[in-house]
């Protein structure tokens, strides 16, 4: 696919993301949207089937769950069926603390089914910090199931300056297990505004990461993490933001966004009970401008055909300026490493 017809974005979304509720057991530290309770007039399941049917005619391949812990909604398991029926593929973000062998085998039934375990730590205690007291073993007894079943498993990893040096080993935790490692990036929404300073990852982590990960092909990452990725890796997925173009958000009030790190009022693009899925991809104001995004403060940068600028998510959430380029970018990194080790010497 060329980035040409990317950039101008789709006929329709290849995947989105659907938040389906805010409900969530845990109360994780770097928790994009600050998961607790459920808000109030969230999707009903009437609702729920009329968007499936939606997006089942615009063509949508996937819709990758998210919340919120899903399985908290009492319907969900209906919601996934009324995916399944009509071929959508899912994929469900899940913290695993809900998971029994009957759960599993239920979800085995479909093989449009995949799903991400979050663990943010191969060591316990790593990850409890982050996620809480008894996180870790649920988490793992999870994985176990689910690797002892036909359902395709990930572990999930958010990058954070607490697990960074811990990654190589999570990648030999998951082929130990029979699943695979999904690693995603930090950002600054949610509750993880709250603890950005002291859970981001430090610019050596980031390039230590890069450098890593341009030696492990089959662990997967999101679009953001092209702006730190080595031209080694660039072949194996989209190298610009995919939002409004290949992809957005569903919110859990039905409102839709870019993407799930920019679910605020100031990115609302439209509200799937005033207006249909079709009429907000395909003249949404929010989307159009998306679409026409070009961080042209990044144009002469030497890996600018490697990103185009990064994540315009992050770029806000830090510098509340969208067009201005990724503050986490290899060559940031680098610059910052440089000065940092010049300050030293001076020092």
């Amino acid at each position: 696919m060329s980035n040409r017809f990317v950039e101008l974005g789709l006929r329709s979304p290849v995947n989105l993301t659907w938040e389906v509720t805010l409900a969530c057991n845990l109360r994780c530290r770097h928790c994009l949207s600050s998961s607790a309770e459920p808000v109030p007039g969230e999707l009903s399941t009437a609702e729920a089937m009329e968007l499936i049917c939606q997006l089942e005619q615009e063509g949508v391949f996937q819709i990758n769950f998210g919340g919120g812990e899903p399985f908290m909604r009492p319907d969900f398991l209906d919601i996934l069926d009324a995916c399944h029926a009509r071929g959508i593929m899912t994929c469900i973000s899940t913290n695993g603390t809900l998971f029994t062998a009957d759960l599993v085998e239920k979800l085995s039934q479909s093989k449009l089914v995949a799903i991400q375990v979050s663990l943010d730590g191969a060591e316990k205690e790593t990850c409890e910090a982050i996620r809480g007291q008894g996180t870790y073993e649920a988490a793992i007894d999870a994985l176990k199931l689910l690797a002892a079943s036909s359902i395709p498993t990930s572990i999930n990893t958010v990058l954070t300056t607490n697990n960074a040096h811990e990654i190589p080993q999570l990648h030999n935790m998951a082929q130990s297990l029979g699943v695979t490692l999904r690693v995603s990036r930090f950002r600054p929404s949610g509750r993880g505004a709250d603890n950005w300073e002291e859970l981001r990852p430090n610019p050596r982590q980031l390039l230590d990461f890069s450098d890593w990960l341009a030696k492990s092909g089959e662990v997967r990452t999101g679009d953001s993490f092209f702006s730190l990725t080595s031209q080694e890796r660039q072949g194996l997925g989209l190298n610009l933001c995919g939002a409004c173009k290949l992809t957005c958000c569903v919110g859990p009030t039905g409102k839709v966004y870019p993407c799930a790190f920019l679910q605020s009022d100031r990115f609302e693009a439209g509200d799937l009970r005033n207006n249909t899925f079709k009429e907000i991809w395909d003249h949404s104001d929010m989307f159009a401008s998306f679409r026409q995004l070009r961080i042209h403060s990044c144009e002469d940068c030497q890996r600018f055909d490697q990103c185009h600028g990064g994540c315009p998510a992050v770029a806000y959430h830090l510098k509340e300026d969208i067009e201005g380029g990724d503050p986490e970018c290899l060559e940031r990194c680098v610059t910052s490493i440089a000065e940092n080790d010049v300050g030293e010497s001076a020092a």
